[in-house]
């Protein structure tokens, strides 16, 4: 769904990624709003190197390109929103310089806009990575929803960067103001965080797992996971994809038990890719492994995959939603060969055994216990 959004430097069309018609979320949110609007107001000097850390949809950059901003994202759907909505807006290639969270930031910031994220560590991460870059000239300016600010946030920006307070809020929105200070002794950064698997939890039982910052459930093994790889399928399969892969420990579990298996680990997130191979190498698993980032199975040739296993999503940011887990859904049965399997983890009341059954025509119960099922879909023919 495209909307426009209104800014004082005149009105942009947006989309997310990838354009669904009948998404009616926003490209865009108050907070993005009341950042831009704060920025003309207080005619705060976008000059020098501007960067934008977090712009969900390309939002704050496609408002700002004029200034040439850099974008530090962790996401790929959000990277290739900005694309086609510089593009809609004319931006002409190169003016705004697209990183992720997993390149070198830039040696010098003067401007730091940041859309605070929902994870905590993600935002810790950056910080302290962009702080050597940050002087006392540098204007700081977050925002976010008033329910994504919290104490926790503030102390953040102040233990890494310097004094810091926060707006009245407008629109269910805040603005988080930081006031650089050279001379703060910074903590070092704890990430990537590694820790040791737990027994009994199959192949990986006692196996080391690398975690970057902002993955799902970084510091511990997390309930739905744990079960799932109780009951992962034996092995044989030969192509196997673990989408949505996280820190990659299911994809890892899947190399132990069958070195010849062919593994591929597909996310949207270049912190969760980097987790994943740093977990798949840290465990010196024999056989043949691929990482990719990207939009799920999209660039996987059909009928080339024996076997995905998936724990899908079911949020984007701080929205609920099923779109994530039918795309993934979706790119299975594509990317299946006939009599090829998707095994599914999902708690027990999002009911992912309908859409099983709807696209593939059959959904077998693989597991249970009272919060999570792990189910099984064969394509046929």
């Amino acid at each position: 769904m495209s909307d426009r959004m209104t800014t004082p430097w005149g009105e942009v069309e947006l989309t997310r990624f990838p354009d669904d018609p009948r998404d009616r979320l926003r490209a865009w949110d108050a907070s993005d709003a009341y950042l831009l609007r704060h920025l003309a107001e207080e005619k705060v000097p976008l000059t020098g190197t501007v960067v934008v850390v977090g712009d969900r949809w390309g939002a704050l950059v496609t408002a700002l390109a004029e200034h040439r901003p850099t974008q530090i994202t962790d996401s790929f759907l959000g990277q290739e929103a900005t694309r086609a909505n510089l593009a809609r807006a004319g931006v002409e290639p190169g003016a705004v310089r697209l990183l992720t969270t997993q390149d070198p930031p830039p040696e010098r910031v003067d401007v730091l806009l940041v859309r605070v994220p929902k994870s905590l560590a993600l935002l810790e991460d950056q910080l302290l990575r962009l702080a050597p870059a940050v002087h006392a000239g540098t204007v700081v300016v977050g925002t976010g929803m008033v329910k994504e600010i919290h104490t926790s946030t503030l102390q953040l920006f102040e233990r890494i960067l310097g004094p810091t307070r926060t707006s009245l809020a407008r629109q269910k929105a805040r603005l988080v103001f930081c006031t650089p200070d050279p001379a703060l002794e910074r903590p070092a950064n704890p990430w990537p965080y590694s820790y040791a698997l737990p027994d009994g939890v199959g192949a990986v039982s006692g196996r080391t797992v690398v975690n970057h910052a902002g993955v799902f459930c970084a510091e511990r093994l997390d309930i739905g996971t744990r079960f799932f790889l109780r009951h992962l399928p034996g092995p044989g399969a030969g192509r196997v994809v673990d989408l949505g892969c996280g820190n990659g420990v299911v994809g890892t579990a899947v190399a132990l038990a069958d070195p010849a298996a062919e593994v591929l680990f597909v996310d949207e997130s270049y912190q969760a890719v980097a987790s994943a191979e740093a977990t798949y190498k840290a465990n010196g698993v024999p056989g043949h492994a691929e990482f990719r980032v990207g939009d799920g199975l999209a660039g996987v040739a059909p009928g080339s995959v024996d076997l995905v296993l998936n724990n899908p999503p079911f949020h984007s940011h701080q929205a609920t939603t099923d779109a994530v887990a039918w795309r993934m859904f979706t790119g299975a049965l594509r990317s299946l060969r006939p009599g090829g399997e998707l095994w599914v983890i999902g708690n027990r009341h999002l009911g992912y055994h309908v859409k099983l059954r709807r696209l593939f025509g059959n959904s077998e119960l693989v597991a249970s216990d009272p919060k999570f099922v792990v189910l099984r879909a064969v394509k046929r023919g």
